[in-house]
């Protein structure tokens, strides 16, 4: 979205100091993301942004906000009170540009990423669709994809997660979304939310903020989690459901040896054979919401196929690949919270294998519920017959099965060279919350670097 320097003004009550008619073309908070002609926004957190202001301008950004005072004189600034203030208050502007085009708000405890990219996916068979890249879901990340949309958008994609009460209703301000998607519910980052129940009511945020069914409002929702089919009582919007029960369906389900699922797709529009182009049983219903967004807004029932069949997914999830021994590898470690972790064992558990090893990092953020649910995971591991190392994670030995336990990344190659290595015949998951960084343990298993 392209924009002159004297309507970024406007927008964020910004005193500029340079030419007004500058052009800047995306925003970024990220020095190391600017491209040429870019807005750099520095914002203070851990780090300050404002020491990057000259890398971003070197690196070509047109112009940058500061709320220190000019840094560098050679890009245009514009003086602000508050460059995260401003952040917001541009991207309001640019959802107030895009008008009428459909903003879809995704949320859920797992899911949001991959709905994400498959409904982007089955958008594109029919308009120019932006959405959020890889997991842009926050305050910082939801102001820069509207940023981001491309002059022409026909459609936007906007995923929101939660890390306290009233942060989607924030998101929501901010983005506007027309339509709305509930994957799922259940424990994740309780430890800053607390409870079940209030996960459940920080994601209804999204559905009660939709506008009414008469102005256009549509809530998708997932029939087969009670918590959220619930959520149609709390919503003004026109209640579309899929999944389990729900308007839009999945039947005769089949699942390949490299967990391709294929099934066929119930709709109110007619049925298709569905060959789903990400990994998994779990995938099913975030395909079934894509599906129903898309038939939605007018996609055919060939072009949802179409869609569902060829996304560009986002990385670290569900991966299949093989390590330098041949062994088939279930990368998803991109983070780990319980839902997802019993997803990811049930599917190894459906990978054909003489052996299978699940390779765990810590699920963070669960706060009070970490013991029970570390505990949780490593008992479904044991009745699916799947040996455990746990990587930097004590919790795991709490549920009654054999763990081995491993300190980092050396440490868990020499628990797998101390289980006779790995095979043709083996099946290994590598999953945990980033915190652990075992993407670095694929990438070592796939190189054979393990020394």
């Amino acid at each position: 979205m392209r924009w002159t320097l004297t309507e970024i003004a406007a927008a964020t009550g910004g005193r500029l100091r340079g030419d007004g008619s500058t052009e800047v073309d995306g925003v970024t908070q990220d020095s190391r993301d600017v491209q040429p002609g870019m807005l750099f926004v520095p914002l203070v957190a851990e780090r300050d942004g404002h020491d990057f202001i000259a890398d971003a301008v070197a690196a070509g950004a047109s112009a940058y906000l500061t709320a220190r005072g000019v840094a560098s004189a050679d890009a245009a600034a514009l003086e602000v009170d508050d460059t995260m203030g401003a952040l917001t208050a541009l991207a309001r502007e640019a959802r107030h540009r895009l008008g009428a085009v459909p903003v879809v708000g995704i949320t859920g405890s797992v899911g949001k990423t991959t709905t994400k990219d498959l409904l982007a996916a089955v958008l594109g068979q029919d308009r120019r669709v932006w959405a959020s890249t890889r997991s842009f879901n926050n305050e910082i990340g939801v102001p820069i994809t509207l940023l981001a949309a491309p002059d022409g958008t026909e459609a936007v994609v906007v995923e929101m997660g939660s890390r306290g009460p009233g942060h989607i209703a924030e998101l929501c301000r901010i983005a506007r979304p027309s339509m709305g998607v509930v994957t799922t519910v259940g424990l994740s980052h309780t430890s800053e939310l607390g409870s079940l129940a209030a996960v459940v009511s920080a994601k209804q945020e999204l559905v009660e903020s939709l506008p009414a069914a008469a102005d256009g409002g549509v809530a998708f929702l997932n029939a087969g989690v009670p918590e959220v089919a619930a959520m149609a009582e709390t919503t003004q919007a026109r209640v579309v459901t899929f999944g389990d029960g729900g308007q839009v369906s999945a039947e005769s389900l089949e699942l390949d040896d490299d967990l391709t699922p294929r099934f066929v797709l119930h709709s109110p529009s007619g049925e298709i054979d569905v060959e789903l182009g990400a990994r998994g049983v779990h995938s099913v219903d975030n395909a079934l919401a894509a599906a129903a967004v898309g038939l939605e807004l007018g996609v055919s029932l060939a072009g949802v196929a179409a869609g569902l069949a060829t996304p560009t997914l986002s990385p670290l999830r569900m991966e299949v690949v093989r390590s330098a021994e041949g062994a088939r590898l279930l990368n998803d470690c991109y983070n780990a919270n319980p839902l997802s972790m019993r997803a990811a064992l049930h599917a190894l558990a459906a990978l054909p294998a003489e052996r299978r090893i699940a390779v765990l990092g810590t699920m963070a953020e669960l706060g009070e519920f970490e013991a029970q649910e570390h505990a949780a995971a490593a008992s479904l591991a044991a009745r699916l017959g799947i040996t455990v190392v746990a990587v930097d994670a004590p919790g795991y030995s709490r549920g009654g099965a054999l763990v081995i336990h491993a300190e980092g990344i050396d440490g868990a190659l020499e628990a797998l060279r101390d289980l006779g290595g790995l095979g043709a015949g083996d099946a290994v998951l590598v999953k945990g919350s980033r915190v652990a960084g075992l993407e670095r343990l694929v990438e070592r298993l796939v190189t054979g670097a393990d020394g």
